[in-house]
C-alpha cells in the first residue's frame, strides 16, 4: 500500500487513540483505586481466570461486546452535558468510564496474552503504550514548568 495512503487512513486511529488516552490520563487516578480493590475479589479472578482459558476470538468477542457499548456512552455523555443536560450528561459520562474500567480492562487484562497474538491488536497496544509514554512525559514536562514559574513567582 502507498505509504501517503496508508498514513491517510491510519491518522483517524491515532486521533481517537490520542482522545482516547487523554480522557483516561483524566480519569485514571480517580479509578486506579477501585481496579485494584475489584481485581482482589475472589469471584472476579475466578471469571478472568474463565476468559483467560477462553479461545482468542471469544475473549476479543467479551471484550469487544462492553466496549463497543461503553466508548460511544462516553461521546453521548459529553453530547448531553453540551446540550444542557448537565447531570445526566455527567452520570452516563462517568457510568461508561466505569464500565470501561472495570469491564473492558479486567477482560483484556485476563485474555491478552492471546488478544495480542493479533497483529493487528498488537499494532494498536504499541501505539497506545507509546502514546501514553509520550503523554506522562508531556505531563511531567508540564508540572515542572508551573513548579518552576511557582518558584520564581514567589521570589
Amino acid at each position: 500500500m502507498n505509504s501517503k495512503i496508508r498514513t491517510i487512513l491510519v491518522f483517524p486511529i491515532r486521533a481517537i487513540i490520542v482522545f482516547a488516552l487523554i480522557l483516561d490520563g483524566i480519569f485514571r487516578p480517580l479509578y486506579r483505586p477501585v481496579i485494584r480493590a475489584i481485581s482482589g475479589i475472589t469471584f472476579i479472578r475466578r471469571l478472568e481466570n474463565r476468559i483467560a482459558d477462553l479461545p482468542r476470538l471469544a475473549i476479543l468477542l467479551c471484550l469487544a461486546v462492553p466496549f463497543a457499548i461503553a466508548e460511544p456512552m462516553k461521546i453521548v455523555g459529553l453530547l448531553l452535558i453540551a446540550h444542557g443536560a448537565i447531570k445526566t450528561g455527567i452520570g452516563v459520562t462517568i457510568l461508561a468510564h466505569l464500565a470501561t474500567f472495570l469491564i473492558v480492562e479486567r477482560i483484556y487484562h485476563a485474555g491478552k496474552e492471546k488478544l495480542l497474538t493479533y497483529a493487528w491488536l498488537a499494532w494498536i497496544m504499541r501505539y497506545v503504550r507509546f502514546a501514553r509514554s509520550f503523554y506522562d512525559r508531556a505531563k511531567l514536562a508540564t508540572l515542572n514548568w508551573i513548579r518552576l514559574r511557582v518558584l520564581e513567582f514567589q521570589r
